[in-house]
């Protein structure tokens, strides 16, 4: 901590010293070399402005259609784009918007991704700067935690402690085994619906065209309430939009 102190110091002397003495040499100046200075200095100041502008003040009003609630209205700038843009990437390259058959895949892997895309997607957000807040308009932020609180984080807390525990208990058995698979798989069905709508929404967001050529397989449509299951409510802890 003392040379952490120190060298901070050091620093702040070095800083001062150098701001002293060039606001001397300044002051030394004749007439027209002085014009060119302050000339030349206003433009490297007009040109940081600038820069700081597009990356902060250019805002951007995109419409978004978000999964558990309606179309809502997002402002996005430079930054905001850059997270969005790592948001989409993050959830078209998983499991997450990639259909698993019932007869294919392992449902252990797919909520193995799906952690993962939630571990991902908070130390994003923690890494970016908070988009400021603008009246009327939504950020970012807000559509990747919706995503991780609305769709990501019921389906985990309700299935993975399910799959963990006829794991433990029957260590030897296949996953086909188990006797909630197909409810389980079907509720996968219906979270990869809701991430895949999220994923279209972060591709608007930053500003990618054609995201759903992008992305490739479509999930299946959601299972309506008059399907062919009578209007049996999905299994708790499944990701089913309404709209």
């Amino acid at each position: 901590m003392l040379s952490g102190t120190v060298f901070r110091l050091l620093g702040a002397t070095l800083i001062g010293a150098l701001t002293g003495l060039a606001v001397f040499s300044l002051t030394q100046v004749t007439s027209r070399s002085l014009f060119a200075i302050t000339g030349g200095v206003a433009g490297a100041v007009a040109v940081l402005a600038v820069q700081w502008y597009q990356r902060t003040a250019r805002l951007t009003e995109v419409k978004v259609t978000v999964p558990q609630l309606s179309e809502l209205t997002f402002t996005v700038n430079n930054d905001s784009r850059q997270v969005a843009w790592q948001m989409f990437v993050e959830t078209v390259t998983r499991v997450s918007t990639q259909p698993l058959a019932s007869d294919q895949g392992v449902v252990r892997e797919a909520l193995t991704s799906m952690y993962g895309l939630f571990a991902t997607t908070r130390e994003t957000l923690k890494a970016s700067r908070p988009s400021a807040p603008v009246p009327g308009g939504q950020t970012v932020e807000y559509l990747a935690i919706t995503m991780l609180n609305q769709a990501l984080r019921p389906f985990l807390s309700h299935w993975h402690p399910r799959l963990q525990e006829f794991e433990r208990s029957r260590p030897e058995s296949k996953e086909s085994e188990w006797p909630e698979n197909p409810a389980c798989r079907a509720a996968l069905r219906e979270l990869q619906r809701d991430v895949y709508d999220y994923a279209v929404g972060f591709a608007r967001l930053a500003g990618v065209r054609e995201a759903e050529s992008l992305i490739g397989s479509v999930p299946a449509p959601r299972v309506s309430d008059d399907g062919p299951d009578g209007g049996n409510n999905p299994p708790a802890g499944s990701a089913r939009t309404r709209r």
